[in-house]
C-alpha cells in the first residue's frame, strides 16, 4: 500500500491541510500507516501533480497562508480501484523481535528493558486510542454507532490497532515473566 492511498482515505472525511491530515495521521491512521510530515507533504505534491488532489490556499492575517486539500474525482476513482483489490498481509519487520530472538545469546538485560519500553509504549497508545474511541462514539453505544455513523472505516481499524497494542501488553508481559524465569533459574545455579 503507498502513502497517497492512506492519504486519499483520510481526505473521505472532507477538506484538510497537510498539518490536519499529520495530526489526523498521528491521532488514527498511526496505529496501521506511519509517516513523518515531511513525507507527507511531497506525497501531497505529488497527489496534486498527478490529480488526485486538489489544493486551494486560504489567506490568513497572523499566520502563514495555508494550503487546504481535497480529494478529486481522480483521486476517488483510484481509492476505489485500490480498495477493490485483493490485499495481501504485510509481513512483520520488528527490531526487536530480531533482539528477543537472540536474547540467550546477549544483554538479556537490555532486551527486558527494550520489551519494557515497547509495553510502556503501547500501553500509552491504548489510552490515546481509547480517548479517540470515546471521541467517536460521542455518548452512543457501539451498535448505534455502527448503524448511524456516516463513516465506520476509520472506527473499524481503530479497533484493529486497539486489538494489536493490547496484544503487545499481552506479548510483552509474557516475554518478561518468561526472561525473568530464566534469569532467577540461571542465577541460582551453581
Amino acid at each position: 500500500m503507498s502513502l497517497r492511498n492512506a492519504v486519499m482515505a483520510t481526505l473521505l472525511d472532507g477538506e484538510a491541510s497537510g498539518y490536519d491530515l499529520a495530526k489526523a495521521f498521528d491521532a488514527s491512521v498511526a496505529n496501521f500507516w506511519m509517516c513523518t510530515p515531511q513525507q507527507l507533504y511531497r506525497e501531497l505534491d505529488r497527489m496534486e501533480a498527478d490529480g488526485l488532489v486538489a489544493a486551494r490556499t486560504v489567506e490568513q492575517e497572523r499566520r502563514p497562508n495555508k494550503r487546504l486539500f481535497s480529494l478529486t474525482p481522480k483521486g476517488r476513482e483510484e481509492l476505489t480501484r485500490f480498495t477493490g483489490e485483493p490485499h495481501k498481509p504485510t509481513a512483520i519487520r520488528d527490531e526487536l523481535l530480531v533482539a528477543v530472538l537472540a536474547a540467550d545469546s546477549g544483554d538479556t538485560e537490555a532486551v527486558k528493558a527494550s520489551i519494557r519500553e515497547r509495553k510502556q509504549w503501547a500501553e500509552a497508545k491504548i489510552t490515546r486510542y481509547e480517548r479517540l474511541r470515546a471521541k467517536l462514539l460521542d455518548g452512543r453505544t457501539e451498535e448505534e454507532f455502527l448503524t448511524t455513523a456516516e463513516r465506520v472505516g476509520p472506527y473499524l481499524t481503530l479497533l484493529r490497532g486497539l486489538s494489536f497494542e493490547r496484544d503487545n501488553v499481552r506479548w510483552c508481559a509474557r516475554c518478561l515473566a518468561v526472561l525473568e524465569r530464566r534469569g532467577a533459574r540461571l542465577d541460582a545455579s551453581p
